[in-house]
């Protein structure tokens, strides 16, 4: 009996996995694999990719396989392992950035005339064809589309791995894990990643286990940097160890369980940010480099080296900016609300490009997911979907007092601040009243800001 292609993407997971799942029900062997295609996988993401795969092809080898690894070009290695091992389907999960949809269009140009293809929407909550406005248009605003997502039917719910799983047996070619060089060599960086993270499928399912202590006060606490208050399972879900499904469903038990709603709903809208951003880069391509609010490619822009690298290493003499952006170089993680502090400092103190921070947080951070990232950059800069008002410009001191009031978050990532007789820590490099009177300055600049609308 011919066997059957898995090709594994960002769904490195048994559990919940559509494509296995259905490869299995085909009764065909399968076989398992994966192709690197260099240019899709950033700094601290090989990291984890490295581990993610290294745990994925345990997992298989406890069934009697292994992960056919392989790098290149997605299509041309997919028809050379067609090529031997006669395969009659190739079963795949779809992604949503350019160049992936890029890539499953050769996949299906070289191989749809030789074999069956079997594409699964199972990264996001709901496909994007089915939300859509009255006319048959894309939302470009979060709130109309999350009623609209959520106002059908519940996401499935998770499925267990097959029972009937049955794994080809074979001789093929597979490249080593280290062959693919996704681990640094010298100086090797990555300790903070070590000492922070566990990845793998196993690694993201017990954080879902755990998830009933976040949802307890998600509500309250997700905004406090310096309280372990949220579930850090983004990375795992960036790679698909864990399925959004699993998320959801364990959400709304847990909320079940601790008679805790607000919780719950807070953190499923979290969900559906994550979907909204993959549905706009599906709808908008441009979505990492060019503004979705046209006006705004004539910004008045001032790039400082100095003031760009000071930001890059955390020296910007702001303790709640400099904190965040040192968590982000050791630990490949920031927290989202000092996210949305220190690219709101990049953005409207220091009057940088968004898209200069948007590429600093793809190569530095674990779960570096490009519709996310450059959706959220537009966001605070003022020129995408639901873009905060222009004026509103984040106080950097003021947001430090608020959302860590006792200063552990900032004493733990700048440990000079805690002794001031050795403290080397720089003045600031900016004072945030002036840039502040020069970022709206900036903005009202630009004819159109302050009367553009967005449809829904």
């Amino acid at each position: 009996m011919p066997p059957v292609l898995l090709w594994l993407r960002r769904n490195l997971r048994l559990y919940d996995n559509a494509a296995l799942i259905a490869a299995a029900e085909s009764g065909r062997p399968i076989i398992p694999v994966f192709v690197l295609d260099d240019a899709k996988v950033f700094s601290a993401s090989r990291w984890w990719l490295h581990h993610s795969l290294l745990r994925l092809d345990s997992g298989l080898r406890a069934f009697g396989s292994s992960l056919v690894i392989r790098s290149g070009t997605a299509h041309e290695e997919l028809a050379k392992l067609v090529a031997q091992t006669d395969a009659s389907a190739i079963y795949f999960a779809k992604r949503y950035e350019p160049l992936s949809r890029q890539q499953e269009a050769h996949v299906d140009s070289t191989l749809r005339k030789r074999i069956d293809i079997h594409a699964f929407d199972d990264s996001l909550l709901h496909q994007h064809e089915r939300v859509l406005t009255g006319d048959g248009r894309p939302y470009r605003v979060f709130t109309p589309f999350w009623k609209a997502a959520s106002a059908g039917s519940d996401p499935p719910a998770p499925r267990p791995i097959p029972d009937n799983i049955q794994f080809a047996k074979h001789t093929l070619e597979s490249l080593q894990l280290s062959r693919l060089n996704l681990l640094p060599t010298e100086p090797d960086w990555t300790q903070g990643l070590r000492n922070t993270w566990t990845p793998g499928e196993s690694s993201g399912l017990n954080r879902i286990d755990e998830i009933g202590d976040f949802v307890r006060h998600y509500d309250v606490h997700r905004g406090r940097p310096d309280i372990n208050a949220t579930s850090r399972l983004s990375p795992h879900l960036h790679f698909g160890e864990v399925s959004a499904r699993q998320i959801w469903h364990a959400t709304k038990q847990s909320s079940a369980d601790l008679r805790n709603m607000a919780g719950a709903a807070a953190l499923l809208r979290q969900l559906y940010w994550r979907d909204f951003s993959a549905y706009l880069l599906f709808h908008f391509p441009s979505l990492p480099i060019k503004p979705l609010r046209s006006e705004f490619e004539q910004f008045p822009w001032s790039v400082n080296g100095l003031h760009l690298q000071a930001w890059q290493r955390g020296m910007t003499g702001y303790p709640i900016v400099d904190a965040g952006m040192r968590q982000l170089r050791q630990t490949g993680w920031m927290h989202n609300r000092v996210r949305m502090i220190v690219a709101s400092f990049l953005i409207k103190d220091l009057l940088m490009p968004w898209q200069t921070g948007a590429a600093w947080f793809l190569d530095n951070l674990v779960d570096a997911d490009l519709a996310s990232n450059s959706a959220s950059w537009q966001w605070v800069a003022g020129c995408g979907t639901d873009a905060a008002p222009f004026f509103r410009i984040f106080n950097p001191t003021l947001q430090g007092k608020k959302f860590d009031p006792d200063g552990q978050y900032v004493r733990r990532w700048i440990p000079e601040l805690a002794d001031a007789t050795r403290s080397n820590y720089p003045a600031p490099i900016v004072d945030h009243g002036i840039a502040r009177q020069s970022a709206l300055k900036a903005y009202q600049s630009v004819k159109g800001i302050r009367t553009s609308k967005l449809a829904p």
